[in-house]
C-alpha cells in the first residue's frame, strides 16, 4: 500500500475559515479551537544569531539595526562567510635575515569564492573583528531627520497630555486642597518654572530641503566607447543588500552582516493563552509549550482509491491515526457547509469605551464602587479579554458526495512501543466489519464510498469532505472543584482532493 502524504491532499479547516493541513495547525486546550497561523498573535521572544547562537536583547538589537556584530554573510551570494587564515613572514627583532611566520586572518566564501581581498580589505591578525566598515556619507543627514521627527512626537505627546489635563481639570487635586500647587513646589526646591524635553528646549535644524538641478552631469565616454561586462555589475538584490551605499561595481562590495533571527510566542487572540513557546537557548530545537493539531487532533490519510468516473460509486480507503493518550470515538458526519456556525464573543467592557456606557454601568465601574464591593474586583481581574472574529466562509469547491456510515469506531491511545511488537493487539473492540477493515495499535483503516458528481468533466479535480466528530479529553480544568479530566465531542470539517475524474467503462 502507497500512502498518499502530500499536504494539499488532505485539509482540515480552521476556526477562521481558512483550510490547512494538520501539520500547519495548533490546538487551544483553553478554548478547544482549532488556529492557523492568521488567527493567532505573533510575539516576538528572543533575538539570535543563527551562527554564533549568541542571545541579543531587543534593546541591542535595535541599536544593531537586527545585525550580528561578529558575523557577515557574502555580498555576492548571500552565504555566511568563513574566517580563514594566511600565514605572513615577518622579520624577527633580533636578527635582521631571520623571518617568522605570522598568522592572518581573512574573509572567504566557500560557495561563490569571494573573499574580502578582492574588495581590498586588509587581512587582520585577529579572528573576531576588526573588519573594518564602510561609513555612510548620509549619516548626517539621517540624524537629523531622526532628531528632527523625534521632537514632533515629543510635542504631540505633551499637547495631548495637556488636553488630558483640561478635561480632568474640573476634578480637584490634592495640590489644589493643600493650596501648593506644582509651579509653586518646583520654584520651591529651585526648578524652572516649565521643564521641557532637551529636545525641544532647542529647535532640532531642519535638514536642507532637496533642489531640482537644471543641468545634469554628463554620461562618462567609456559607456559608449567600452563593451559592458556584466560580471563587474552588481545586480538589483546586490544593491538593495547595502542601500547604505548601492554599489554599481563588483570591487566596492563589503561583508554584510549578519541578520539576526527571532523565536516566536505564538498566542491564541481569544483567550491569550500560549499554543506555541520555544526554549530560549538559541541551539534548542525543543519547546516549552507544543500545543500542535497533530498532538492532539486524529489523523487522516488517504491510503487507496478507485479510479473515479462521474455518477459511480467508487471505494475509499482512509487511515485514522489516535495521536493522543486518551482513547476517542471517531463519527463520520455529512459536511454542511451552508450551515456554519458562527460564535461571535463577548467583548468585555474596558476603560477606554467608557463613553458608550450609561451612568449606571460607570458607577459601578468606577474604582471606589470596586474597592466597596470586592467581588466586582475579583471578577474585573479574572474576566479574560475576548476578541470577535468573524470567520469567512469555506470556499472549497465539493463535487463530490460521501456516503455517511451510521456506526462509530474506536481508536486506542498512542503506544510508541506498541509500534515494533509484532505478537497482535491486545485491545478486544467490535468493529463494523463493512466500515473497519483492519487495526493496529491506534490505528484503524475505514472504508468509505464515494460518488462524483455526473456534471463532472473529464480530468476535473474531485473534492470530498465530511465533519469528523472525536471525543476530546481535556486534562485542563478551569474550575478547581473539578479535579478530573473532563471529554466531549469536537468536531473538524476535512477535506480529501482524491484526483483527477477518468472517463467511463
Amino acid at each position: 500500500m502507497s500512502y498518499i502524504i502530500t499536504p494539499d491532499i488532505v485539509r482540515y479547516a480552521c476556526t477562521c475559515g481558512l483550510l490547512k493541513p494538520i501539520s500547519n495547525l495548533y490546538f487551544c486546550r483553553y478554548c478547544t479551537q482549532l488556529r492557523c497561523s492568521f488567527c493567532v498573535c505573533h510575539e516576538v521572544d528572543t533575538n539570535f544569531c543563527g551562527k554564533c547562537s549568541e542571545n541579543i536583547p531587543s534593546s541591542e538589537a535595535r541599536v544593531k539595526k537586527n545585525r550580528c556584530g561578529n558575523c557577515y554573510i557574502c555580498p555576492c551570494c548571500e552565504q555566511e562567510l568563513s574566517t580563514r587564515i594566511a600565514s605572513t613572514k615577518t622579520l624577527s627583532d633580533t636578527e635582521d635575515t631571520k623571518t617568522t611566520p605570522k598568522k592572518m586572518y581573512y574573509l572567504s566564501c566557500q560557495f561563490c569564492r569571494w573573499s574580502s581581498r578582492d574588495v581590498g580589505i586588509p587581512d587582520q591578525s585577529t579572528v573576531t573583528g576588526g573588519w573594518p566598515e564602510r561609513e555612510n556619507v548620509h549619516a548626517n543627514q539621517l540624524q537629523e531627520l531622526v532628531d528632527m521627527y523625534k521632537a514632533i512626537v515629543l510635542a504631540q505627546k505633551q499637547q495631548q497630555e495637556k488636553d488630558k489635563k483640561k478635561q480632568r481639570g474640573k476634578y480637584l487635586s490634592y495640590t489644589d486642597r493643600t493650596g501648593v500647587t506644582a509651579a509653586a513646589l518646583r520654584k520651591r526646591i529651585g526648578l524652572p518654572a516649565e521643564l521641557t524635553h532637551p529636545l525641544l528646549r532647542s529647535k532640532p535644524k531642519e535638514p536642507e530641503p532637496a533642489v531640482a538641478k537644471t543641468e545634469v552631469e554628463k554620461l562618462p565616454i567609456e559607456l559608449f566607447t567600452e563593451p559592458i561586462n556584466l560580471m563587474d555589475i552588481t545586480t538589483v538584490d546586490q544593491r538593495l543588500l547595502q542601500p547604505e551605499a548601492q554599489p554599481t561595481t563588483v570591487d566596492k562590495l563589503f561583508p554584510v552582516h549578519k541578520q539576526l533571527s527571532i523565536k516566536r510566542t505564538l498566542r491564541c487572540k481569544s483567550c491569550e493563552h500560549n499554543v506555541s513557546k520555544p526554549e530560549y537557548n538559541p541551539s534548542s530545537v525543543k519547546f516549552k509549550i507544543q500545543l500542535f493539531a497533530y498532538y492532539h487532533i486524529p489523523e487522516v490519510r488517504i491510503v487507496t482509491v478507485e479510479p473515479l468516473r462521474a455518477g459511480q460509486s467508487c471505494e475509499l480507503i482512509l487511515k485514522f491515526t489516535n495521536p493522543s493518550q486518551h482513547q476517542t470515538t471517531i463519527t463520520i458526519l455529512e459536511l454542511n457547509l451552508e450551515q456554519q456556525e458562527v460564535e461571535e464573543a463577548e467583548v468585555a467592557p474596558s476603560f477606554d469605551n467608557m463613553e458608550n456606557l450609561s451612568l449606571q454601568e460607570k458607577q459601578q465601574m468606577s474604582l471606589p464602587s470596586m474597592l466597596s464591593q470586592p467581588s466586582s474586583l475579583m471578577s474585573m481581574s479574572t474576566r479574560s479579554p475576548t476578541i470577535t472574529v468573524k470567520p469567512r466562509k469555506i470556499s472549497e469547491n465539493v463535487n463530490c458526495d460521501v456516503d455517511v456510515p451510521s456506526s462509530t469506531f474506536i481508536l486506542p491511545p498512542r503506544d510508541d512501543a506498541a509500534e515494533y511488537d509484532d505478537s497482535g493487539d491486545t485491545h478486544n473492540i467490535q468493529d463494523d466489519t463493512k466500515l473497519v477493515k483492519w487495526r493496529k495499535s491506534n490505528k484503524a483503516y475505514v472504508k468509505l464510498n464515494v460518488t462524483p458528481k455526473e456534471d463532472l468533466g473529464l480530468n476535473s479535480d474531485v473534492v470530498c469532505g465530511f465533519t469528523m466528530q472525536h471525543v476530546y479529553t481535556n486534562t485542563i480544568t478551569g474550575q478547581m472543584d473539578k479535579k478530573e479530566p473532563q471529554k466531549y465531542d469536537h468536531k473538524v470539517k476535512v477535506f480529501l482532493h482524491l484526483g483527477k475524474l477518468v472517463g467511463s467503462e
